[in-house]
């Protein structure tokens, strides 16, 4: 039986967390000059043989691979793939260096056995504080790959790490994730139709 109290209740926080969505939503047109500057970056990058390398822990890491998966496959338009690779995706690779190195190396030793100068990084962490993030931007600027943050409201430390950070104004990590995937969703669109051009 269906206790009707619970039920209101459970449709009341669903209004709230939709609410809060559409909120933080709203705010994102301020990002969209930040954000026009991020697709001009990947965009110089890939039309000269660069590559995107994305790196991001737990749902950011399902994130890397959700952007990866838009590029190298499609988006919207049929065309040639375009080089973008989430960098945790191969198990035994992640595993041995967290066994051999430690947990925060995993995303900079696979920055470095693949980028090249002129690649992208866009790091994505909520806090902006993951050490395996800012250990990835340290090796990152060592061979010379330019970085995009995606992170929260204080940006962390990733804040003025980043050539590029785009601060989702929000503290919860829920809402800041959604706002990723839009923004996201955003560069993967134009980046598909500005290279599809050429």
């Amino acid at each position: 039986m269906v206790n009707v109290a619970d039920s209101k209740n459970q449709l009341d926080r669903l209004t709230t967390i939709w609410d809060e969505h559409l909120q933080i939503a709203k705010t994102l047109p301020a990002l969209a000059s930040a954000v026009s500057r991020a697709i001009d970056l990947i965009y110089s990058s890939m039309v000269s043989g660069g590559q995107l390398l994305i790196a991001g822990n737990g749902g950011s890491a399902a994130d890397a691979q959700h952007i990866a998966a838009e590029l190298t496959g499609r988006f919207l338009l049929e065309r040639q793939p375009f080089r973008a690779l989430a960098l945790h995706v191969n198990t035994s690779s992640l595993t041995a260096i967290g066994n051999d190195y430690g947990y925060e190396h995993v995303f900079a030793r696979e920055l470095s056995a693949h980028a090249r100068p002129g690649d992208v990084l866009l790091a994505i962490t909520t806090s902006g504080n993951s050490p395996n993030i800012l250990r990835a931007i340290e090796a990152a600027r060592k061979t010379k790959v330019s970085v995009i943050g995606l992170t929260g409201e204080s940006g962390g430390k990733m804040r003025v790490a980043c050539d590029l950070c785009l601060c989702v104004p929000s503290k919860s990590t829920a809402r800041i994730q959604e706002m990723h995937i839009t923004i996201s969703h955003a560069i993967c669109e134009l980046l598909e139709e500005r290279l599809s051009a050429v």
